[in-house]
């Protein structure tokens, strides 16, 4: 799991039927304190109605992905699973 924030959509007309009626969003990785981690953007099956900018948190392993959906057959790796309102890091 890891904290993202979202920077765009995905728009495919066509897509596998398990897909149809699901939006797909572009996110970068966040570090706990909010700052941009180098790498490549993510796609992630968005669940949770996320919008533009909104920091959301989001699961990558394939079977965990597929149980939120029940199927097992589902093409999906990366799903947004919460909106995030705040972090807190507390220094030890």
């Amino acid at each position: 799991m890891f904290l993202a924030r979202v920077v765009g959509t995905v728009v495919s007309t066509h897509k596998n039927d398990r897909l149809k009626g699901r939006r797909l969003l572009l996110v970068r990785r966040l570090d706990p304190a909010g700052a941009v981690m180098p790498g490549p953007e993510t796609i992630a099956l968005d669940v949770v109605d996320a919008g533009a900018d909104d920091e959301v948190l989001v699961v990558q392993e394939g079977s965990s992905a597929r149980k939120i959906f029940g199927d097992e057959r589902i093409p999906v790796q990366a799903v947004i699973v919460g909106i995030v309102d705040s972090v807190t890091v507390s220094e030890s």
